[in-house]
C-alpha cells in the first residue's frame, strides 16, 4: 500500500502513548524513515525530560544543548515572528535526517507549569510551515495533553498512538481516541510496538479491532535496538531488515489516511 502524499500541505502528526511502550524511540524512527523518502521533517520535542534528539542521533550533550523555543512566542501574544524563523533559529539537524524542536524542558524543581510550551507547539501546528513535508510531535507519555484547554494537538491530523501486547496499553490506546475525537481529531491509528511473537500480534490487533481503533503495522521486538536504547544510542543502530519493513507500513498507512481526510475535507 504506497500512496502519493499532497506535499503541498504539511502533514501534522502526533505520537502518544502510555510510559514504557517506547513511544520516543518509535517517534524517532519513524522520522528518520520519513527523511529517508526525501520528505523534509520537522521533529518536536514535547517532554518535560527531552530525549528525542537520542533517538535522531544526536549525543547526549547535543541533546541538552538544543535551545527550547520561547515561551508564548507565536499565541497571544502579538509577535510576528514567523514560524520558519523559530525553525531556522531554534531547530538543530539531526544524523537521522529530521530538524529538532525541543519545546519543553523541566530544569529546575518549583519553575512552574508548562502550558505556554504546549501552547507554542500548538501554534506552531495551526501555522503553515513553509517547506515541511511533515511535522511529527513527540508528546509527553499519558493523556495530560489531551486534556487541556484547546489541545496542545488539535491542529494534528492524525494520531498515532503507540501500543505494546498488553491490555493496559490498549486501553489507553481508547481513552486516547476518546480525547481526540473531543478535539476534532478523527484519524486515529496505533502502531504495535515490541512485538515478539504472532500471538503478540494477534491479541494486538483484536484488541484494539475491539475498541474500534485501526492498525498502521506492527514494529517487532529487536534486541540491538533494546540495548542501543539503554545506551542512549538508538538514533545510531542500523535498522534491520524487518523493521524496516514495518515502519514502512506504518508511514503508507499515515499516507494513505491522512491523504483520504484531505480528499475529503
Amino acid at each position: 500500500m504506497t500512496t502519493t502524499m499532497d506535499r503541498s500541505v504539511a502533514v501534522k502528526l502526533g505520537v502518544v502513548g502510555k510510559g514504557g511502550v517506547g513511544k520516543t524511540t518509535v517517534a524517532g524512527l519513524l522520522a528518520g524513515a520519513y527523511a529517508e523518502r526525501g520528505r523534509r521533517v520537522v521533529a518536536i520535542d514535547t517532554d518535560s525530560n527531552p530525549n528525542l534528539g537520542l533517538s535522531l542521533g544526536l549525543s547526549l550533550d547535543e541533546t541538552e544543548a538544543v535551545p527550547v523555543l520561547p515561551r508564548q512566542v507565536v499565541v497571544g501574544s502579538g509577535d510576528a515572528t514567523a514560524a520558519a524563523s523559530l525553525i531556522q533559529e531554534y531547530g538543530r539537524p539531526t544524523p537521522a535526517g529530521p530538524t529538532l524542536l525541543s519545546a519543553i524542558k523541566v530544569a529546575e524543581a518549583g519553575a512552574g507549569c508548562t502550558c505556554s510550551g504546549h501552547a507554542t507547539v500548538r501554534s506552531l501546528l495551526g501555522d503553515a510551515l513553509a517547506g515541511v513535508d511533515l511535522t511529527l510531535v513527540d508528546m509527553e507519555a499519558g493523556l495530560e495533553h489531551l486534556s487541556r484547554s484547546g489541545g496542545t494537538l488539535a491542529y494534528a491530523d492524525l494520531l498515532l498512538v503507540v501500543c505494546e501486547p498488553t491490555r493496559k496499553s490498549v486501553l489507553t490506546a481508547a481513552r486516547t481516541a476518546a480525547l481526540a475525537a473531543e478535539l476534532g481529531i478523527d484519524a486515529v491509528l496505533a502502531v504495535g510496538n515490541k512485538v515478539r511473537t504472532p500471538d503478540d500480534a494477534d491479541f494486538l490487533r483484536a484488541a484494539l479491532a475491539d475498541e474500534g481503533i485501526a492498525v498502521a503495522g506492527m514494529l517487532p521486538y529487536e534486541e540491538d535496538v533494546a540495548h542501543a536504547d539503554r545506551a542512549g544510542t538508538v538514533g545510531l543502530v542500523p535498522v534491520s531488515t524487518g523493521l524496516r519493513a514495518a515502519l514502512a507500513d506504518v508511514l503508507d498507512a499515515v499516507d494513505e489516511v491522512t491523504g483520504r481526510t484531505r480528499a475529503t475535507a
